[in-house]
């Protein structure tokens, strides 16, 4: 009688050396816990030192010494500066930005305050607001918020430039804005230059002729032209008076004719002075200086253009 075939299971069956050992446990639940451990024991190092910092601080020190006890001892945990991000910088010296954040490449990041930082580079005069970041373990951030130049102020001590508000902005290059910005000259020019200004940017043609606008005894305008007319302007009736001066210059040309000021303070009346035989080399060389003379004295001539009839 034969045996029938005995069938055998196509299921491995588990080796001893496929099992998992109590040892191979330990050393993946060792890897899971490692990097929770090294940062808090780096949180741990960081703390003693603090204390150590504070304990060794002497009476009458400053938080600053004991910022820089601490932040030179986790510089030695390799907490160092590697990398300081500017941002927003177009105008801002460079050198004196550096100076004001008061950190470079290698210093130990925690060593500073960036508090004190934001406070030091928003007295630059370019920087209208800074921010300062300290992104651990090896970034500084800075964010500038620059002031816009929006005229260039002339005063007895040379130019300088100016934002809308009136403040100023920086001493230095100004020339790089000649051909950019418009001229104000005068005291008090600053703080009104911006109401002005906005109103001349109405009137293309106009603004294209003039040099600079003339504060007078800080209550009123002048405009000086680039041919060396000087348009008197009356108090608080500005936009009035330059409606006025278009029509005048489209029946009669008028700021192009041989004259020195052209007088619109009096709502009923025009007076002008015309320019004696040598203006052409005095207005030569008031264009090519650039700068505004004084504004002239009230004419007291009579009306040389009858007034438009309404």
């Amino acid at each position: 009688m034969s045996r029938a075939p005995v069938s055998r299971s196509t299921t491995p069956s588990t080796s001893i050396r496929d099992r998992i050992t109590r040892r191979t446990l330990l050393l993946r639940r060792l890897r899971k816990c490692a990097k929770p451990a090294a940062w808090s024991a780096f949180v741990l190092f960081v703390a003693v030192m603090g204390l150590f910092a504070v304990r060794s601080v002497a009476p009458g020190s400053t938080i600053a010494s004991l910022r820089e006890r601490l932040g030179g001892s986790t510089g030695f945990a390799g907490l160092r500066v590697a990398h300081v991000v500017i941002q927003g910088r177009a105008n801002t010296p460079e050198s004196l930005l550096q100076a004001a954040i008061g950190v470079a490449e290698g210093d130990p990041i925690l060593g500073f305050s960036v508090e004190a930082a934001r406070a030091r580079i928003e007295t630059l005069t370019w920087v209208e607001q800074a921010t300062v970041e300290r992104r651990l373990p090896d970034t500084v951030v800075v964010a500038l918020k620059e002031r816009r130049p929006f005229a260039i102020w002339q005063n007895p001590k040379g130019y300088v430039l100016i934002d809308r508000a009136g403040q100023i902005v920086a001493n230095q290059d100004v020339a790089l804005f000649k051909d950019k910005l418009p001229m104000v000259v005068g005291a008090g020019a600053p703080v009104a230059a911006n109401a002005m200004l906005s109103l001349l940017e109405k009137y293309p043609a106009l603004s294209a002729r003039v040099l600079a606008t003339v504060r007078v005894s800080e209550r009123r305008w002048n405009l000086r032209l680039k041919n060396g007319i000087d348009v008197m302007l009356p108090e608080g009736h500005e936009p009035e008076a330059l409606e006025r001066l278009m029509l005048l210059q489209q029946d009669h040309a008028l700021m192009d004719r041989p004259l020195l000021t052209i007088d619109l303070r009096l709502p009923d009346r025009l007076a002008t002075r015309p320019r004696p035989d040598n203006g052409a080399a005095q207005t030569g060389t008031a264009a090519s200086t650039g700068l505004p003379p004084p504004p002239p004295a009230p004419p007291a001539t009579v009306p040389a253009i009858a007034k438009r009839p309404t």
